[in-house]
């Protein structure tokens, strides 16, 4: 099934930067226990006419082929969208704007406020994104997130997933859930000190994860992390 994670990033005071994971609870049917990136299947309404007419930042023909997909542009595009709307429901980190106004520091602290009473409304399936942000009258702004792995989870396991990693700095003023519907605990880590933990054993992730945390450790440090990908 189609999936979208992403991985939260932010710079450090020494100069490099630490990535945001979230703990699985030990009682989830998949993956339970392990750290991993917010994210989760890509469902219908990402890619509805509906939704897709409050996305900014890229085209449907965009994603596609950033993606190198042969699915139909509309769904490419859906994955982005995905992955905006699985970290804000895990994290309550969002990349919305409002449509017809710029965010000023005091109307962004209200809209953040106002959405935290709504995300987990959202996450529990009482209405779909497209009608929150029509309600709320904002679009979307998946510009903010830089695509940059994919991974297929292997046959032998029950439940396979089709998951494309997207990278993306936290947003300036916004402050993530430490736990959540579907989240224990979360932790701000470096890549080096997270596979360091994993090697020592108590600190559970699946392979993908750790492919993903290899590719990061490569750059060391936030400046260079931000130009390799684009963050804003």
């Amino acid at each position: 099934m189609p999936a979208s994670t992403v991985v939260l990033a932010r710079p450090s005071a020494d100069g490099a930067f630490e990535i945001f994971m979230n703990r699985r609870p030990e009682q989830m049917d998949t993956y339970a226990g392990v750290y991993v990136f917010p994210g989760g299947r890509v469902e219908s309404t990402d890619w509805s006419s509906s939704m897709l007419a409050l996305v900014r930042g890229i085209t449907p023909i965009d994603a596609q082929k950033k993606l190198g997909s042969a699915a139909v542009p509309e769904a490419c595009l859906g994955y982005w969208v995905a992955a905006v709307r699985e970290l804000f429901e895990e994290a309550g980190i969002h990349f919305f704007q409002q449509q017809d106004s710029e965010l000023t520091a005091v109307t962004a602290r209200v809209l953040s406020a106002r959405l935290a009473h709504k995300r987990a409304e959202l996450q529990q399936g009482k209405f779909d994104l497209p009608t929150l942000m029509a309600d709320e009258r904002l679009c979307c702004d998946v510009g903010r997130l830089s695509y940059f792995f994919h991974r297929i989870t292997p046959e032998h396991y029950p439940v396979r997933f089709d998951t494309r990693f997207y990278l993306a700095a936290l947003p300036e003023g916004q402050t993530p859930l430490h736990s959540s519907e579907e989240v224990s605990e979360s932790v701000w880590v470096s890549p080096k000190t997270a596979l360091e933990r994993a090697q020592g054993g108590n600190f559970p992730m699946m392979p993908p994860t750790i492919a993903v945390l290899r590719t990061l450790a490569e750059h060391g440090s936030w400046n260079s992390l931000r130009d390799a990908f684009q963050l804003r």
